[in-house]
């Protein structure tokens, strides 16, 4: 087994994926002609997004959808960045919303958070050892 997709449940699956592109460099891999389900160019492991209409009808009420108000879910997606100042910049000018500035850890990884247009929680972070 490996680890294929992480899926999040969004309002606009067309908006969400322009928005990944603008905040963090993510080029759309794969839109379906419905808008329902895209997926970005993020690697081995694709992260996509479907639409709430998708969601219910894959699992009826049994999720929450993801949501831009009150606290975010407590799970993130990591991204990688060598200069994650810059990043964090280029999210927050792109609409993200900033949750903590970048940070020096002990470890020696910088790393910082904002919150998507859609509401997930995204770290920004140097490489480990980097």
């Amino acid at each position: 087994m490996k680890f294929g997709y992480t899926i999040i449940y969004v309002t606009s699956v067309p908006d969400t994926l322009a928005f990944y592109d603008k905040a963090f460099g993510f080029k759309t891999r794969f839109l379906h002609e419905s808008n329902m389900y895209g997926e970005l160019d993020t690697g081995e492991t694709a992260l996509a997004f479907a639409s709430l209409e998708m969601g219910d009808m894959n699992l009826g009420d049994q999720f929450l959808p993801v949501q831009a108000s009150g606290k975010p879910f407590g799970i993130e997606l990591a991204f990688v960045a060598e200069d994650v100042d810059a990043a964090f910049k280029q999210a927050v000018d792109a609409g993200a919303t900033a949750i903590k500035p970048p940070t020096a850890k002990p470890w020696g990884q910088t790393v910082a958070y904002v919150r998507s247009l859609e509401g997930s929680l995204i770290e920004l972070c140097s490489p480990i050892g980097g």
